[in-house]
């Protein structure tokens, strides 16, 4: 078990063997035989493995094994092979917390996922994607007002939502089945944390779109395009749109478009693409609107304050619930957000000045 997780964590921290041996102070044929279990790190080298590695010393030694089944990347070209193997792993760790806290609990506080009943079956054109999102509102009971907490809402329903923080511009967004050995499973969307809260809203809902769309896409529909079409009918709805667009303009405001960007949690690209799908401003005008759009550099930042992230909270509020129902003690929960033993217990009496900052 060990051997394997210093393997994972070398991996995730993108850490050759002689990196990891020279920060240890150890030869890289060292860190080889940890890594097949032919040697055992002693206390003081597994601390400077957990250092050199950006883990724990406890994650060495957690028994709580997670596959992530056919990971999906949302990537650019530029996130290789090797890059998508070390998130994975990460991934894969904040997953295992999870799988281990939910295991302490008599009953599961998460409902099992499975995609709504009432969803069509078989998706043939672009104007079916957008009664495709309808239709998946009807049955969540979402309506067609903006989508609050997009993140709590999908946690509220037995899906994992990780937040990542990858440096990697080429990443933005992945989905799998997290699958523990005892036959548990959840699905996963991870997202990265360098994007803002519009962006990481888009990703979640084309994630969210990977997973409900898988088998239903009919014709040449394209399924990378279809989920980008679907999560922005899911995040403004076709009735939205034309409710506060109206149903014919000859001309947008850029300041109109921010402030629904600010209402919806869609970019004002979005919103652009969104008028244009749903027939609200001819092709002309939007080429017209997209074209002053670039040449302003908004498609790498858009004008006026960045939508606010929005962060996964039910692992935390779990861990403590957990513990107020004496399923888990102090020293277990600390562990779970990954941090100090002191920390923790300023953090439970609500004396620490800073946020509980958990992996």
């Amino acid at each position: 078990m060990i051997a394997d997780r210093i393997r994972q964590a070398r991996l995730a921290s993108g850490l050759t063997l002689a990196a990891l041996g020279e920060q240890v102070g150890v030869s890289h044929t060292a860190i080889q035989k940890y890594e097949k279990g032919l040697l055992t790190p002693s206390s003081a080298q597994l601390l400077k493995l957990a250092r050199a590695c950006g883990v724990r010393t406890e994650y060495f030694f957690r028994s709580h094994q997670v596959e992530l089944l056919q990971p999906e990347f949302r990537k650019r070209v530029t996130f290789g092979k090797t890059a998508q193997a070390a998130l994975t792993l990460r991934v894969a760790e904040a997953v295992e917390k999870r799988a281990e806290l939910l295991g302490v609990f008599p009953d599961s506080p998460l409902p099992l996922f499975a995609p709504p009943p009432g969803l069509p079956a078989r998706v043939t054109s672009w104007a079916a994607l957008e009664d495709f999102a309808d239709a998946l509102r009807r049955e969540w009971q979402l309506g067609a007002d903006p989508i609050a907490d997009l993140t709590d809402m999908l946690e509220e329903r037995g899906l994992l939502v990780i937040a990542v923080d990858e440096p990697h511009a080429g990443f933005s967004g992945l989905t799998a089945t997290a699958r523990t050995a005892d036959g548990r499973s959840w699905p996963v969307i991870a997202v990265s944390t360098r994007w803002p809260g519009d962006r990481q809203r888009f990703t979640l809902a084309h994630e969210i779109g990977h997973l409900l769309l898988a088998g239903r896409l009919e014709g040449e529909l394209d399924e990378e395009k279809a989920c980008d079409r679907f999560a922005g009918a899911f995040l403004a709805p076709q009735s939205a749109v034309r409710q506060v667009l109206g149903l014919r303009r000859r001309a947008l405001e850029w300041p109109e478009l921010q402030v629904l960007k600010q209402e919806f949690g869609l970019s004002m690209g979005g919103w652009l693409q969104r008028a244009r799908q749903c027939g609200v401003i001819p092709e002309e005008l939007y080429v017209a609107m997209i074209r002053r759009f670039s040449a302003r550099g908004w498609r790498t930042a858009e004008p006026g304050q960045p939508l606010p992230q929005e962060q996964p909270r039910l692992f935390e509020q779990l861990v403590y619930r957990a513990l107020a129902e004496d399923y888990l003690s102090e020293s277990h929960a600390a562990e779970l957000l990954g941090i100090p033993l002191m920390r923790f217990h300023q953090v439970r009496q609500l004396e620490w000045a800073g946020a509980p900052a958990h992996q």
